[in-house]
């Protein structure tokens, strides 16, 4: 069912929910919510806590005024709250309030309530007329990402009417699996997931939709690795001596773990099957020269290899790395650069490179497995930052050749025992050892009464030739008013720091192209301060930068604060991370801190796994590593090794698999796009 059959959807609402990839009542069912509002009943003003949304029952006093500052107009007054108390109201560039709010008036004020001085503060809060506020109250609201010129409630009434609708898929999970798992049905879970009729319900249809995640990206990895397990190494090789020579004659020794991993890696090559191995290790554990000493033994064996990064400029950056080492040490190394954005031409003559042989080594990004990129005798294949390619997308690229052999990396630290479970079609190298000469990242875990100190540290580390990281959640401002976005973010900035500074933002709605350019300018040092969400978690490597500071610091998991992190402390220079909080509940706190005790990211990822249980289901961020619709393989640890286990009941037997009553699982593997990472969404 289209979407524009829905009442109120005409073509021009259709092409904004085009935005979010939807355009079908079914997508429409598969858009849950990324948060949901509780309204709960009205607290005393003196009984609020500060950092958090609250609802207070106010009646205006006094004056509405509206006066004009920095282009913006600022409508303020003050309420008289129940139970005692002045709460001071403030909104931006809404001055017809002015007209339309009464003196003497009772409301509702629900918003983010903050302690400026002596004052208690409310920023553009909502306002509701007591019976109109009743109506909601013990509800849970979803709240979804929007899009510009389509609102949350706009999505939350189309929602309503495809439910009424019933444009549910079809329930391919078998009756056995669910019941013996005390699960629900999907159509509950998908209603629930929309309007829970309570806490206990979400928890209960999350469960069942997350199981669903997990089963099947869990299933598809299993037969991925039946069939891997049994394809002859057809390009075989010996370990060369040029490998050894550039281990040799690099400016540092090896840790013992990258020893260990090279060892590892030799033998797969050399083994009677293919290689399909992880390298799973921290930011500066020295993944990437393992990555290029495969590279030269499979170009001196005779063959092709590939490389494929996330991004255009990290694989710019790994080309330019190849070349340096080729024409320092003088390597038999031919690399070739292949990305989107080169020219039909150059493109033309790449392909011609890569097909005749010429090229020996090839580096670039999704356009490696584009069907005009045909290679001579592709042996190998690395992916850089695995957890942003599906595994479709490896398995594309792996395809270009005949038994080609396979190499992924992730800098995601997750406990083996979900490692096995997630990257189960491939063996597990860990690189657990950090290079002497790094210096340890120094941090800080505060509230936001610290920012201005922050902004003058910043100021100081800019004016030593040093480069800043500024994370904010949103890209821009929508329903969650508590979270900062890039956009006001970067105006913010730009009209607190010294004119000296440039500053840019920098997040995934933009097109490539401009994300590009942006990332360029930053590696070229054009840029000083770089505001962006966490689009830059992976696919820079810029060693001047020493400065990252993540705001709405609470909304994140540890691990991907860790990942974070990781993109400084990659130079000589001494680096700092200002985790930024907004909460300041001591076990949000207690929770941050943690960053401040270890460098170490298995020991953070072990932490996040034992602080992050089935209540706190929503408002920290998905972690790093294989972003699933809603599972997060930290927090859902438990369901993830239920679902491996029932993968493993299936598979058992190939006959049981192929039965009728996983004939509806079976269709549905077959024609869904799983982890299919999207890169818009980033």
């Amino acid at each position: 069912m289209e979407i524009t059959a829905l009442k109120g959807i005409g073509e021009k609402t259709a092409k904004l929910f085009e935005k979010l990839h939807i355009t079908t009542a079914e997508e429409l069912l598969q858009y849950y919510p990324r948060d949901y509002e509780f309204f709960g009943e009205p607290v005393e003003l003196t009984q609020a806590d500060t950092g958090e949304i609250t609802s207070v029952c106010g009646r205006i006093r006094g004056n509405i005024a509206t006066r004009h500052a920095r282009g913006l107009s600022i409508t303020s007054f003050e309420a008289d709250c129940a139970g005692g108390g002045i709460l001071h109201m403030t909104y931006f560039n809404m001055p017809y309030l002015k007209n339309s709010l009464k003196r003497n008036t009772q409301y509702i004020f629900r918003g983010y309530l903050q302690q400026k001085g002596s004052r208690l503060v409310m920023e553009q809060a909502k306002m509701y007329k007591p019976e109109e506020y009743a109506k909601m109250a013990g509800r849970m609201m979803p709240r979804y990402a929007v899009t510009k010129g389509l609102s949350n409630n706009a999505i939350t009434k189309a929602v309503r009417q495809a439910l009424d609708a019933g444009q549910f898929p079809a329930d391919y999970l078998p009756d056995s699996i669910r019941m013996s798992d005390g699960l629900c049905t999907l159509e509950y879970a998908i209603g629930q997931m929309h309007f829970p009729k309570d806490k206990e319900s979400l928890v209960r249809a999350r469960e069942r939709l997350v199981f669903d995640e997990f089963l099947l990206f869990i299933l598809m990895i299993r037969r991925m690795r039946e069939s891997n397990q049994e394809i002859k190494n057809q390009c075989p090789m010996v370990e060369v001596a040029e490998t050894q020579r550039l281990i040799e004659a690099l400016p540092y020794r090896l840790t013992g773990a990258q020893q260990k991993v090279w060892m590892e890696i030799q033998a797969d090559l050399a083994s009677d099957h293919v290689m399909n191995r992880l390298i799973q290790g921290d930011v500066g554990s020295g993944k990437t020269i393992l990555a290029f000493l495969a590279l030269i033994m499979c170009v001196v064996n005779g063959y092709q290899g590939a490389m494929m990064a996330p991004t255009e400029v990290l694989a710019a950056q790994h080309y330019e790395s190849l070349v340096q080492l080729q024409k320092q040490y003088r390597l038999p190394i031919r690399p070739v650069l292949l990305t989107g954005s080169v020219t039909a031409r150059e493109r033309r003559e790449i392909y011609a490179r890569i097909e005749s042989g010429e090229a020996n080594i090839i580096l670039g990004t999704h356009a490696l497995i584009q069907d005009k990129a045909v290679y001579h005798n592709l042996a190998l294949v690395i992916t850089d930052e695995q957890h942003r390619f599906g595994v479709r997308q490896r398995e594309s690229l792996a395809q270009k050749g005949n038994g080609v052999h396979v190499l992924v990396m992730s800098a995601t630290p997750i406990p083996r025992t979900l490692a096995i479970i997630l990257y189960g079609d491939l063996h597990i190298s860990v690189l657990d050892e950090l290079p002497a000469n790094r210096l340890p990242v120094k941090n800080c875990v505060v509230n936001t009464s610290y920012r201005e100190t922050a902004y003058r540290f910043i100021e100081k580390e800019v004016a030593q030739g040093h480069q800043v990281y500024v994370i904010c959640p949103m890209v821009e401002e929508g329903e969650m008013a508590e979270l900062e976005d890039v956009l006001s973010y970067t105006a913010k900035l730009k009209g607190t720091l010294p004119s000296s500074i440039q500053i840019a933002a920098l997040h995934g709605k933009m097109k490539p192209a401009e994300k590009n350019r942006i990332m360029e300018a930053f590696a070229a040092r054009q840029i000083d301060v770089l505001v962006s969400t966490t689009v830059i978690e992976v696919g820079i490597n810029v060693p001047n930068a020493t400065v990252m500071m993540v705001e709405n610091a609470e909304r994140f998991g540890l691990a991907q604060l860790h990942q974070l992190r990781g993109r400084v402390g990659r130079g000589a220079a001494q680096s700092y991370c200002i985790f930024m909080s907004k909460s300041q509940k001591p076990e949000t706190m207690a929770r941050l801190k943690i960053l401040n005790q270890s460098n170490d990211g298995f020991y953070i990822a072990s932490q996040d796994l034992k602080l992050r249980g089935p209540g706190d289901l929503f408002g920290i961020r998905q972690s790093g590593d294989l972003r699933f619709t809603l599972g997060d393989i930290f927090q859902d640890a438990g369901i993830l090794q239920r679902a491996s286990d029932w993968a493993d009941r299936i598979l058992a037997e190939e006959a049981g698999f192929a039965t009728e009553q996983y004939a509806s699982l079976r269709e549905y593997l077959e024609h869904s796009q799983i982890n299919e990472v999207d890169f818009r969404t980033i």
